[in-house]
């Protein structure tokens, strides 16, 4: 056996134990408007995701809200597909583009007119 270095560790370090008031006050820090949870987390000498895991545990989640919508009426007439440009290449090569306004059953002719089935 050799003589060699030792290192004697004198003092014990262990976790941190977090009241539950402690981690409802930095839970409710974070929900609050423009908070940042990595910046709370930080001061607070914890991991973020050990953040997140708080509020799940305490329920607290972010409020949400919803912006009222309003449903306008279709522009383009009921059949026709809205105006812009369709190119469509066929495997035998053809090629199909379509601008404007188009009708779904012309459309669907001019498919099955161009498409010769077979793969290249």
């Amino acid at each position: 056996m050799t003589n060699g270095r030792v290192e004697v560790i004198t003092s014990v370090q262990r976790r941190r134990r977090w009241s539950a008031s402690e981690k409802r006050q930095l839970a409710a820090a974070s929900l609050e408007p423009g908070a940042s949870v990595s910046a709370l987390a930080r001061e607070a000498g914890i991991h973020a995701s050990q953040l997140y895991g708080w509020r799940r545990q305490l329920g607290t989640r972010p409020s949400m809200s919803f912006a009222p919508v309003q449903v306008a009426p279709d522009p383009v007439p009921a059949g026709l597909v809205a105006s812009g440009t369709i190119e469509i290449e066929f495997a035998s090569g053809a090629r199909m583009r379509i601008a404007g306004a188009v009708d779904p059953a012309t459309l669907t002719a001019a498919i099955a007119a161009l498409w010769c089935g077979q793969r290249r």
